[in-house]
C-alpha cells in the first residue's frame, strides 16, 4: 500500500506538469505590432533630433589660423 502511496506522488506531478504546460501554451489574443513600433519610431524621431542638436555647421573644418 506504502509503494502505491509512492506511485501518486510522478502522477499528481504529470498531472500538474500537463495542467501548466496547458495554460503556459494557450493563444492569448495579441495587440499587435503598432504598440511597439509607434515606441520605436518616437525612439528614432528623439536620436534624430539629439543628434541634430550635436553636430555644428563647420565643426570638421579648420579654423583660420591652422590653413597654410
Amino acid at each position: 500500500m506504502a509503494s502505491l502511496a509512492w506511485l501518486l506522488i510522478p502522477l499528481l506531478a504529470a498531472i500538474g506538469a500537463g495542467l501548466w504546460g496547458g495554460w503556459a501554451g494557450r493563444n492569448r489574443k495579441t495587440v499587435g505590432d503598432g504598440v511597439e513600433l509607434e515606441g520605436y519610431a518616437r525612439f528614432r524621431a528623439a536620436m534624430e533630433r539629439s543628434e541634430a542638436v550635436m553636430v555644428r555647421p563647420g565643426a570638421g573644418e579648420k579654423p583660420h589660423s591652422d590653413v597654410v
